[in-house]
């Protein structure tokens, strides 16, 4: 189910990594190879074998101004 416009900007400081992968459209597999590379399109966290993503940053990588609500 897709997230809206009004949830997205109702998340946590952080989300994980396939939270943000599912909202970018991008596969487990390739989302957890971007991560390890260092090379996923938003800031992610490593927080010892978890991965965790900045929520401004993912909006930002969308198009939404997380402020503008």
């Amino acid at each position: 189910m897709p997230i809206t416009l009004e949830q997205a900007r109702r998340l946590p400081p952080t989300v994980g990594l396939m939270t943000a992968a599912r909202m970018l459209g991008i596969g487990r597999t390739k989302a957890y190879q971007l991560a390890r590379a260092g090379e996923f399109p938003c800031k992610v966290i490593r927080i010892g074998e978890s991965y965790r993503v900045a929520t401004a940053d993912l909006l930002r990588v969308l198009g939404v101004d997380p402020d503008d609500g």
